[in-house]
């Protein structure tokens, strides 16, 4: 692969390198939407909720709210690594629902009840993980092995 040039993002002195604007791009309208989702039609995700989760409305509610905050604030250099942690760290929570809705498969209006679509879908959840983390600066693997620490820039 052949290393672009960093892209400056967003502010003067943040360098994002194509990849991770292209992955910004897309976790911020990803998790715009599924935030919205999650306010205005929580009630595919309320099926899907575990029964030990209290006050279950609010919790699919609450969550969507923190989609959208996490998603806007990739947006902001100076909040970009923090709301890339706290997006990483939601993806972790919401597995248990997902687990849930493969395993005892709950028919969700709209979603296929086929291992072709829970299979991928709980596979794929460690790489929006990353992605959270890549995207907001918290790590640079594959393409470094470390974060630069008190840089505050994210470049290849």
């Amino acid at each position: 692969m052949t290393s672009a040039s960093p892209v400056k993002a967003f502010s003067k002195g943040t360098s994002v390198s194509g990849w991770q604007l292209a992955m910004l791009g897309s976790l911020v309208i990803f998790y715009c939407c599924a935030g919205l989702l999650h306010l205005y039609a929580p009630e595919p995700f309320l099926l899907i909720t575990p029964q030990w989760v209290p006050f279950p409305r609010q919790v699919v509610e609450a969550t969507g709210g923190c989609e959208i905050a996490g998603a806007i604030g990739l947006l902001f250099p100076r909040l970009r690594r923090i709301s890339g942690i706290m997006l990483a760290l939601y993806a972790v929570c919401v597995f248990p629902a997902n687990i849930m809705h493969a395993i005892q498969d709950i028919a969700v209006p709209g979603l296929p009840q086929s291992w072709w679509y829970h299979g991928p879908r709980l596979a794929f959840q460690p790489v929006l993980v990353w992605a959270a983390l890549f995207s907001g600066g918290a790590i640079h693997w594959p393409y470094e092995a470390s974060p630069r620490r008190g840089s505050g820039s994210l470049q290849k």
